[in-house]
């Protein structure tokens, strides 16, 4: 009966109480046995990739291509596969460190793609990071690769970022303690990678970026942003095209100033994204460059003053229609206003068009049978024109 119950429950707790040498388990033993170890995640990629035309002569007319924004080996290859390790280092730290494995030119190459720390507790919505890690322009430049919708980066991300921007520095962001979702955010960088570039004693590059977003109702939400990027006294090299033999590298000394804008929107039925979901996604870029360009390997040293404009745009649209299977449509377009002393050293850059507007619509499958396995990922440009 309950009597007999409670007293029974009674003599436990006497006896616990009378053994006072013995310590209790901690929780966290109780748990897990490693739970000062780190999280190890490992993404694996395989990559298949077939060209009408020859990729060694890949070339965005209006644009000198620098970074990683050649186009994959045709063929089998290992893709871009990275190895994570993240944790909590105390209540007040967060850390994490990235290693990617690639190949360039046939060679597998292991780098450090991110090793960051960041804050948990500064309170008042206040947020610190420093280390080397993706800069917050943008809405994609965030995510790491095997997060995108699309394999490649549109256009303008090529043209302006070699694909994705990221650098060693330190950035403070906060959230407003507000109704709607409020982000602003700096960051200060050391300037040695592209777009930037050179030996700088403090601060190569800097950026500013707002982020707003809310929810309509339980179904819909959205977001949109805009960021800023400058960068003063760089000294950049570029991949260079090699029209007669001769192998000129391009390298630009001056400043640079780029301007983003991001919209965002998202639904899913009830706010279930598992079963399916929509999402709408826009970013627009402009760039001003001013400076010097000189062909490094020419003889006699060929120069040109540069003043460039460029800016470009992509549009995408992601419908998941089953858990397991999503479907998506791209459309890229970029645009670009140089003029220089000498055409020929930015012709021989790729910096003149000639009037031509790289445009492309690129279509794109997925089928992901567990969240942790993506078998098929399709991203095929259908025109570029």
């Amino acid at each position: 009966d309950v009597n007999k119950k409670i007293e029974e429950l009674e003599q436990r707790l006497q006896a616990v109480e009378n053994k006072p040498d013995e310590k209790p388990v901690p929780a966290s033993s109780q748990i897990s046995n490693n739970s000062f170890n780190p999280a190890i995640s490992v993404i694996l990629e395989g990559v298949y990739a077939s060209y009408k035309n020859n990729p060694e002569d890949y070339a965005l007319p209006g644009y000198a291509l620098g970074g990683e924004a050649e186009l994959a080996r045709e063929g089998f290859s290992l893709g871009h596969s990275e190895l994570i390790f993240s944790s909590n280092i105390d209540d007040k730290f967060f850390g994490q460190f990235t290693l990617a494995v690639a190949e360039h030119d046939g060679e597998t190459e292991i780098e450090l793609e991110e090793a960051f720390f960041e804050t948990l507790s500064l309170g008042y919505g206040f947020t610190v990071r420093g280390g080397r890690f993706y800069s917050g322009i943008g809405y994609l430049n965030q995510q790491h690769r095997h997060a995108w919708d699309f394999y490649d980066a549109p256009l303008i991300y090529r043209g302006l970022f070699g694909n994705q921007y990221l650098d060693d520095g330190l950035r403070l962001s906060v959230v407003l303690p507000t109704e709607l979702f409020i982000e602003l955010g700096s960051e200060v960088f050391a300037g040695g990678k592209y777009p930037a570039g050179g030996q700088h004693s403090g601060a190569g590059s800097w950026t500013a970026f707002a982020n707003v977003g809310g929810d309509i109702n339980v179904s819909h939400s959205w977001q949109s942003g805009i960021s800023y990027w400058s960068a003063d006294n760089i000294e950049r090299e570029y991949g260079g095209h090699d029209h007669d033999g001769v192998g000129e590298v391009p390298s630009f000394e001056g400043d640079s100033q780029i301007v983003g804008f991001n919209a965002i929107y998202k639904w899913a039925p009830n706010g279930n994204y598992r079963d399916q979901n929509l999402k709408l996604q826009f970013e627009y870029f402009t760039r001003d460059e001013e400076g010097d360009l000189t062909l490094l390997n020419s003889s006699p040293l060929e120069t040109s003053t540069l003043n460039s404009k460029q800016d470009g745009w992509y549009a995408q649209a992601v419908w998941q229609f089953v858990p397991t299977w999503s479907a998506g449509i791209r459309y890229d377009k970029v645009d670009s206003d140089n003029s220089g002393s000498d055409d020929a050293v930015l012709d021989e850059a790729g910096l003149v068009s000639g009037g031509y507007v790289p445009k492309r619509t690129s279509i794109m499958a997925q089928w992901v049978p567990s969240e942790y396995l993506s078998l098929i990922h399709i991203s095929e440009p259908t025109r570029l024109c």
